[in-house]
């Protein structure tokens, strides 16, 4: 009698599932991997168009690769030789990095400052005039860079600029005038401008968006309290919407450390003056005017690596904050 007890639980394991639980399993299975499935094709074309031309990239710096290689076909690996090479060079710590690092501090404190003031004044706003001023930023947002760097660069225009012309008819600037391209400092001052033009409507958006989940309760308390705007601000706004700061922060960021067309369009950006590049600029001069397609690489290289550093670093510590409250 117990022996017959004992060997029910082995027969029910070698026994096929029912087919009602193979049912279940397939239906699970099918569940689990289905949004694979239908993120499969989007992540091929991806990685076919991203992942690809990093790779190369990487390949060539890690080569003397010029014209002579492009035409005979042959590779030619000097292996850490250019990254040697670009870490000893003191133009890369003198102007080049400075130049990158410096203009995107202002740039994107610039972008994220005058992005959320635009979006305090749209939360006032009823909604007819709130969607005809979100109309009328989205404009300079749609703007493309190159159109945007070509108004700027007539407005500061030497000769016949707007600006020139306030400046001398207040009697501030003499009749020769002044070459604001000329100067490194007023050179990025106008850059981070036109930057700051074409970043901020997608800030006052994005941060406006946040700004409309905040519950009016929240500041209603603060006003009990006697909490300022300054304070309701800083302790209400800014903690409630903290991730929509990261988000646009970092994005800005991105953005701003590989700036190419708003630098190399203005005059002297594309060569004429080497005060002003950065590393963009930098990296397709040594490419395509020099012809070092494999120092080239090496420099976009170290900008992918900056941006990741900065990237990572930022990330981490917005969690580590989260995490301690």
């Amino acid at each position: 009698m117990s022996a017959a007890v004992g060997t029910r639980p082995t027969a029910a394991r070698d026994d096929p599932p029912p087919p009602r639980r193979r049912g279940r399993t397939s239906a699970r299975s099918v569940r689990r991997w289905l949004p694979w499935g239908l993120l499969a094709p989007g992540l091929l074309v991806i990685g076919g168009l991203l992942l690809f031309p990093l790779g190369r990239v990487v390949w060539l710096s890690f080569q003397h690769y010029d014209l002579r290689n492009i035409y005979t076909g042959e590779t030619d690996y000097n292996w850490g030789a250019n990254y040697l090479e670009l870490l000893t060079e003191p133009y890369l710590w003198k102007v080049v990095l400075p130049n990158t690092v410096v203009f995107a501090v202002f740039a994107v404190g610039g972008t994220v400052v005058v992005g959320t003031l635009v979006a305090l004044l749209l939360r006032t706003l009823g909604p007819v005039a709130r969607t005809i001023v979100i109309s009328c930023v989205m404009v300079a947002w749609a703007m493309p860079a190159v159109t945007g760097t070509y108004v700027w660069i007539w407005i500061f225009d030497v000769d016949r600029g707007v600006v020139r012309n306030a400046l001398t008819t207040l009697g501030l600037l003499g009749p020769d005038g002044f070459n604001w391209f000329a100067d490194r400092l007023w050179f990025y001052a106008i850059v981070v401008l036109n930057v700051i033009h074409h970043g901020f409507p997608f800030v006052a958006v994005t941060v406006l968006a946040g700004l409309l989940t905040i519950p009016r309760e929240l500041y209603e308390a603060a006003l009990i309290d006697g909490a300022g705007a300054w304070q309701r601000f800083w302790y209400v706004t800014v903690p409630t919407i903290r991730p929509v700061f990261a988000v646009v922060t970092i994005l800005s960021t991105i953005w701003d450390f590989k700036v190419f067309a708003q630098v190399y369009l203005m005059p002297g950006g594309s060569g004429g003056n080497q005060e002003v590049f950065n590393l963009g600029v930098w990296s397709y001069i040594r490419s395509f005017s020099h012809q070092s397609y494999g120092m080239g690489s090496a420099i976009a290289v170290m900008l992918t690596l900056l941006l990741l550093a900065i990237t990572i670093a930022y990330v981490r510590a917005l969690f580590r904050e989260d995490e301690l409250r």
